[in-house]
């Protein structure tokens, strides 16, 4: 088990030292969401998985996605990601590549509404959510 929390972690760390173009675009864009008492965190072992990113506090995940997740058998890795990340109670919000060059402003909106409900919303200190064991557990699943 300390293996995989090992190899989960270092995976991680080299994920965040080599990341793509959208994602440089997106950690340096995420300063302008206010996220009070709580920040965002790249490349976050969650479970099986490592998360582009996510607000553990608000339990919201984002997911960048290139063209390869349009095909089929990425695709169904995607959801099945998806559904067990909401299984443990966490919001997951993807965006495609393209969309933060193209309406980084409509990225950053989204993001502000999925934390606080709507754009209208106030920005308050978001609730410390109950930790879940399961989430933290590492599974002998190959996470992506």
């Amino acid at each position: 088990m300390a293996n995989i929390d090992r190899f989960r972690r270092a995976r991680a760390k080299s994920l965040r030292s080599n990341a793509t173009e959208p994602e440089q675009i997106l950690w340096r864009a995420l300063r302008r969401v206010p996220v009070l008492e709580s920040h965002f965190r790249r490349q976050v072992p969650i479970g099986p998985y490592i998360a582009d990113f996510a607000c553990l506090r608000a339990k919201l995940i984002i997911e960048l996605d290139g063209g390869h997740h349009s095909h089929d058998d990425i695709a169904a890795r995607d959801e099945a990601r998806t559904r067990w990340l909401d299984h443990e109670g966490y919001r997951v919000i993807r965006f495609w590549n393209g969309e933060l060059t193209e309406n980084l402003e409509g990225v950053l909106d989204t993001i502000y509404a999925a934390l606080y409900g709507s754009l209208q919303s106030e920005a308050v200190a978001l609730p410390t959510p109950p930790r879940s064991a399961h989430a933290l557990r590492p599974s002998p699943s190959r996470g992506g």
